[in-house]
C-alpha cells in the first residue's frame, strides 16, 4: 500500500463485489501512544493527525465516501447507511457506495457479507456488545437468511489476555448458558474470557455456519496492533467494508 500503511485482508470467501479492510497502527503520522495511524477523533490525539491519518486510508484504499464513523457506546444500535448513522455499534449497507466502519482497540470487529455479494456489515463486539446483542442485531439487519451470510472476526483481545470478573461471566453464561466453555478460571477468583470465541457461538446460535478469522490478539502485539487493556491512553483501529 502506499504511504507505508499496514492493512489486513479478511481471508474468507467473499464476493468479488465485497471490499473489506481491517487497519493497523502502522503508516500514520499520530505521535506518541497514537503512534501511528490513529483513526479515532474521541482519544485525545491531535485532531490534524487524525484528519490526515483518515485522509491518507481514504487515498490508499480508493474508497468511494468517507467511512461512516460511529458514535459508540457498547450497544446493540445498528446504523443503515447511507440515511443513517450517529450513535450505534454496527452498520450495514445494502449496495454499492457506502462504507461502513467501527473503531476498535482490543474490542472485536465482526465483518458480515452475504455469499451473494449484495449487503454487507460490521459490528462492534466487546463484552458489554455482546451482552446486548449486537451480534444478533446486526444479523437481523441484513435482513437475509443468516445460512447466507459469510463472517470474519478480525484483530481483539485474545483468550490469554482478556481477565474479567464474576459480572461479565453471569452476563453473558445467564444469556447463554453453553458460553460457560468460553471462560476459564484465572487469579484473584477471576476469569479469563474467549471473545472471539463467545462471538463465534452468538453467530452460530444465529444460523451462521461460515465463520473464519479471529485468532490474532491485539495485546500480544503492541507494535502491530494498539490495545487499551494494554496501554490505557492508546489510538484506535478501524474495520471498514464496502460493496464495490
Amino acid at each position: 500500500m502506499s504511504e507505508g500503511i499496514d492493512f489486513l485482508v479478511p481471508d474468507w470467501p467473499a464476493p468479488a463485489s465485497v471490499h473489506a479492510v481491517m487497519t493497523t497502527r502502522r503508516g500514520g503520522v499520530s505521535k506518541g501512544p497514537y503512534a501511528s495511524l490513529n483513526l479515532a477523533a474521541h482519544v485525545g490525539d491531535d485532531a490534524q493527525a487524525v484528519a490526515e491519518n483518515r485522509r491518507r486510508i481514504r487515498e490508499s484504499l480508493a474508497l468511494p465516501c468517507e467511512p461512516h464513523w460511529l458514535d459508540q457506546a457498547h450497544g446493540r444500535s445498528v446504523a443503515l447507511l447511507p440515511g443513517q448513522g450517529g450513535s450505534a455499534d454496527a452498520a450495514v449497507a445494502f449496495g454499492p457506495g457506502p462504507v461502513c466502519a467501527v473503531l476498535v482497540a482490543d474490542c472485536l470487529p465482526v465483518f458480515l457479507a452475504s455469499s451473494t455479494g449484495d449487503r454487507v456489515g460490521l459490528a462492534h463486539a466487546g463484552w458489554r456488545g455482546l451482552a446486548a446483542g449486537v451480534i444478533e442485531a446486526t444479523v437481523a439487519a441484513l435482513g437475509t437468511e443468516p445460512s447466507e451470510l459469510l463472517a470474519w472476526l478480525g484483530p481483539a483481545i485474545g483468550p490469554a489476555a482478556f481477565e474479567v470478573g464474576g459480572e461479565v461471566r453471569e452476563a453473558l453464561v445467564m444469556a447463554q448458558p453453553e458460553a460457560a466453555a468460553d471462560f476459564r478460571p484465572g487469579g484473584r477468583g477471576r476469569f479469563l474470557a474467549d471473545l472471539p470465541g463467545l462471538a463465534r457461538r452468538r453467530l452460530a446460535a444465529c444460523g451462521l455456519t461460515r465463520i473464519h478469522g479471529g485468532g490474532s490478539c491485539t495485546v500480544a502485539d503492541p507494535a502491530r496492533y494498539y490495545s487499551y487493556r494494554r496501554d490505557g491512553r492508546t489510538g484506535r483501529m478501524a474495520a471498514l467494508i464496502w460493496l464495490a
